[in-house]
């Protein structure tokens, strides 16, 4: 059994991780930190790193960007594993991550789920069998209260897609602003945010005379609860290095 520091533990996916955890046998919460308070749980939450008292084996965070700073320190400091689900973060905090898996290992992805991860899969196959003469498009669409736009999954969908181009294709987030023809190069990236929408992606190859989509929708959030949980059994005992779902799919597949 490994035990869990639940970063993020009073939000949405918080809260799915905690019902999910106590329900199994290989794994269990024994702390969780959140800046917010108002959810009582079976577990101690602290509103900082700095006061957990316990001896976690693997943090899993599910929380906000301004969070990495102080889990990270926290992390390198008592050597332990991050399972990081938290998207949005910049070129800097990269960065810090990138530094941080020099001494701890760190399981980074923007997406949880084994559905996503096949659907990238495909894409980069249609990418490589359909060329140019085919425009791609990402639309991707979540509930009202997701922060961050363009999802992390529709950045790693398009990171997939781009390492099997020959030539590096442009990301354009934003046509309105720029009245232009459409270039070959582009990868169109559009969000949609409304109501309590899990999570959906599209992938659009749109060649002359067909049109390829390639779709997956996400029905519950338990989807990426269990991915998570999943991903920080899988990283309790690996050493320092960055890690991602293809990871563990090798390990599993």
């Amino acid at each position: 059994m490994i035990n869990i520091l639940m970063s993020g533990c009073n939000g949405r996916m918080g809260q799915v991780i905690s019902a999910m955890v106590s329900q199994r046998a290989d794994a269990k919460i024994i702390c969780g930190v959140d800046v917010y308070d108002g959810i009582k749980n079976e577990y101690p939450v602290y509103s900082y790193f700095d006061d957990v008292k316990e001896k976690p084996d693997v943090i899993i965070d599910f929380s906000n960007p301004a969070a990495l700073a102080g889990l990270l320190r926290y992390a390198v400091e008592n050597s332990i594993p991050c399972v990081l689900c938290t998207t949005g973060y910049s070129k800097e905090q990269i960065d810090s991550i990138n530094k941080a898996a020099e001494k701890i290992a760190v399981f980074r992805s923007g997406n949880m789920s084994l559905g996503i991860n096949l659907l990238i899969e495909i894409s980069k196959t249609a990418a490589k069998v359909l060329g140019d003469d085919y425009d791609i498009e990402i639309v991707e669409k979540h509930h009202s209260r997701k922060i961050d736009a363009p999802s992390g999954t529709a950045l790693m969908i398009a990171d997939g897609i781009s390492q099997v181009k020959e030539n590096e294709p442009e990301y354009v987030y934003d046509r309105h602003s720029v009245r232009k023809k459409r270039d070959k190069k582009e990868i169109g990236i559009s969000s949609i945010r409304g109501g309590n929408i899990v999570g959906e992606h599209d992938v659009i190859f749109a060649g002359e005379n067909e049109v390829l989509t390639i779709s997956h929708h996400a029905q519950s959030r338990n989807l990426f609860g269990e991915g998570a949980v999943n991903a920080a059994l899988f990283l309790a005992d690996k050493k320092p290095g960055n890690y991602d779902m293809s990871d563990l799919l090798k390990e599993r597949y």
